[in-house]
């Protein structure tokens, strides 16, 4: 009998995400456009990013023993009221001079939040959902995420024009709220955990993981590692480079910005769609070839730098070969996650979810950090930065090739178990 997607419970999930992502996300880009505007530096903007992620990364695996021991439900209604609370009281005390500190300190707070709420919902997913829906229901999170993706920017860049950056953050405390609310409504299942010591819990959670993904799976652990390497240069190059190229390089207003980051969203909508309508067609022998079409994207888009083309048309080239890289990577991410959510035990799921998180985290403040000296440096020349990287994800993506074929017939064996 097939099972029906949309329960009540994932259907309150999906709406309460919608809130939260349109909220956070219209923030993030007006606190970059903010920080960009008034530094005017890659290094800076990218150390501020990196800075910020240093709680998510250092608190994940508590977020993945949390959201295993308590309530999901109850979870993601106290992270969301937070914060709102947290952006309210940066909209109580923002001053142009504080503006930078207020900023820097509300991402710090926002990451923190981050690293528990994200995993909470990356473990509601199996468990409202089984088999192929699993992976159909991390596409519907991914398509609400890029719907959210496209809309935001747009919208954001001519509401932070127009009313500044106060306006934005009143909104997003709405949001937050919204959010909060919307998902009071869902009911899990939760037997509480026998009482321990938090010596204990983390000593134990930490052991059952680490066994879990170096004994029973090391081919998770292995697809961890190289998504990490590829974060590395994906990271620098699209959250640091892209605002940077545009907004800096080319000198193209923050309405271009919103226009590009908005078709970048509807880029990853078209990428999680293809992954939907593919579940279960196509192989996971083959994904490596999305890290490939992955790199080559980038190569267009430095080698437009070489050329004495107007800012326009570097501009186009950097929109379309940026699209076609966030629908590649979409997809990858989606059946990455999917596959191993399929291999990994309900008591397990949040615990070994935040080693996917925090494994990939780990990489990207570094990149950041990376990329936001290399851009820079090579301002006059942001070819240098770009081809170089292109050529190194495609080589990635080649010598993977033995790895995922390895890994697909493994995941192949698994399904024909589950269906027996």
């Amino acid at each position: 009998m097939k099972q029906k997607l949309f329960t009540r419970n994932f259907t309150f999930l999906i709406l309460g995400q919608a809130s939260s992502l349109i909220g956070n996300n219209t923030l993030k880009f007006a606190l970059s456009m903010y920080v960009l505007e008034r530094t005017g530096s890659a290094a800076v903007f990218a150390g501020l990013l990196a800075v910020a992620m240093v709680p998510t990364i250092l608190l994940s695996p508590f977020g993945g023993m949390l959201a295993d021991r308590m309530n999901r439900r109850n979870i993601m209604v106290v992270l969301d009221v937070i914060s709102g609370l947290s952006v309210f009281a940066v909209f109580l005390l923002f001053g142009e001079g504080s503006g930078i500190y207020l900023i820097g300190a509300l991402l710090v707070v926002l990451s923190v939040l981050g690293a528990f709420e994200s995993l909470t919902v990356q473990a509601c997913v199996p468990q409202m959902q089984s088999g192929d829906n699993i992976l159909k229901g991390n596409a519907v999170v991914n398509q609400i995420s890029a719907v959210a993706a496209f809309t935001t920017p747009f919208a954001g860049s001519i509401f932070y024009t127009a009313f500044g950056i106060r306006s934005v953050l009143l909104a997003a405390v709405i949001c937050f709220f919204l959010t909060a609310f919307l998902e009071c409504f869902i009911r899990l299942e939760h037997k509480p955990a026998a009482k321990q010591s938090i010596t204990q819990i983390v000593k134990e959670d930490l052991a059952a993981s680490m066994r879990f993904l170096s004994r029973e799976q090391p081919g998770v652990l292995k697809l961890l590692l190289l998504a990490a390497l590829v974060s590395f240069f994906v990271m620098g190059t699209a959250v640091v480079g892209f605002p940077f190229l545009v907004r800096t390089v080319l000198g193209l207003s923050a309405e271009h910005y919103g226009v590009a980051e908005s078709a970048m969203g509807l880029a990853a909508i078209l990428g999680g769609l293809a992954a939907g309508l593919l579940a279960g067609k196509l192989q996971f022998t083959k994904l490596y070839w999305l890290m490939i079409g992955l790199g080559i994207c980038l190569l267009p888009s430095g080698a437009v730098f070489l050329l004495p083309a107007p800012s326009f048309a570097k501009y186009l080239v950097l929109v379309l070969a940026f699209c076609a890289g966030q629908a590649a990577c979409n997809m990858f991410s989606i059946f990455a996650l999917s596959a191993i959510q399929e291999r990994t035990p309900s008591h397990l799921t949040g615990k070994v979810m935040s080693c996917v998180f925090t494994v990939s985290m780990c990489a990207q403040p570094l990149g950041q950090i990376v990329y936001g000296y290399l851009f820079d440096t090579f301002s006059e020349n942001v070819s240098l930065v770009l081809l170089p990287t292109g050529i190194i994800i495609c080589v990635i993506g080649v010598l993977s090739a033995g790895f995922f074929s390895g890994f697909g017939k493994e995941e192949e064996k698994i399904l024909q178990f589950n269906i027996l």
